[in-house]
Formats: structure tokens, C-alpha cells, sequence
């Protein structure tokens, strides 16, 4: 069976799809993760380079983009129930 020419390249007029704009938002996460791990274990090594202040923003920041990315998967899959519920 043949697909639409508009469903091999979802990209060609609305610009950055869906899944592209998820993947970039859980890369960042990932990163604020990373550095909020890393200014704890600084913290903890007692380098005085690093603050508390500056850690606990850090963890906080990668704290919110996980809730963040956490609600907009929730309500991905809701919205994906509800269309699998629907009768046709």
C-alpha cells in the first residue's frame, strides 16, 4: 500500500514536527539532570566553587522541565485513549 505524499515528510510545511520538538525537550532535560547531579556531587566534595544556592536552582529547574515533560506525556496518552475509544 502506498502512503501519501504528505505522510512520508510530516515536516515539509508546519516545520518542526511533534516527536522532534519531545525528543529536544527530554535531551534537555536529560542535560539539567546531568548538571544538577553534578553540582550536588560538588557540593558534596565541598568545592568551594560551587554554592548551594546555585545547586538547589539547578535541581529545581531540572526538577520542573521533568514535571513539564511528565504532563505532556500523561496527556499524550490520554488523548491517545480517548481517540482508541472512539467508535468509528
Amino acid at each position: 500500500m502506498a502512503t501519501p505524499a504528505g505522510a512520508a515528510r510530516p515536516n515539509a510545511v508546519g516545520g518542526a514536527s511533534f516527536a522532534d520538538a519531545m525528543s529536544q525537550a527530554l535531551q534537555q532535560v536529560s542535560k539539567s539532570q546531568t548538571e544538577a547531579a553534578r553540582l550536588q556531587r560538588e557540593v558534596q566534595m565541598d568545592n568551594p566553587t560551587v554554592s548551594l544556592e546555585e545547586t538547589m536552582v539547578a535541581m529545581q529547574k531540572s526538577q520542573i522541565g521533568f514535571q513539564a515533560v511528565l504532563q505532556v506525556r500523561n496527556r499524550l496518552v490520554s488523548a491517545y485513549s480517548e481517540v482508541m475509544n472512539m467508535q468509528v
